[in-house]
């Protein structure tokens, strides 16, 4: 899931920083838990929301439909 995550980053021009400040976390908080790959579903569900995609097990693209 991080690689997905990490891949969805790179095409939304994002840092994992910036995710962690628009999700409110510590810098550190979101780099760890995806270099140790751990993280709830409704941690996925966030994420996803915070980067505007939609979480069904996979990453969907709202603007594009690309799937991750």
């Amino acid at each position: 899931m991080a690689k997905k995550i990490k891949s969805i980053l790179i095409e939304r021009d994002m840092t994992i920083k910036d995710l962690s400040k628009k999700m409110g976390y510590a810098d550190t908080y979101l780099y760890n838990k995806l270099n140790r790959d751990k993280l709830t579903e409704e941690e996925c569900k966030a994420i996803a929301n915070a980067l505007d995609c939609d979480y069904d097990g996979i990453f969907t693209f709202r603007d594009t439909g690309k799937q991750i």
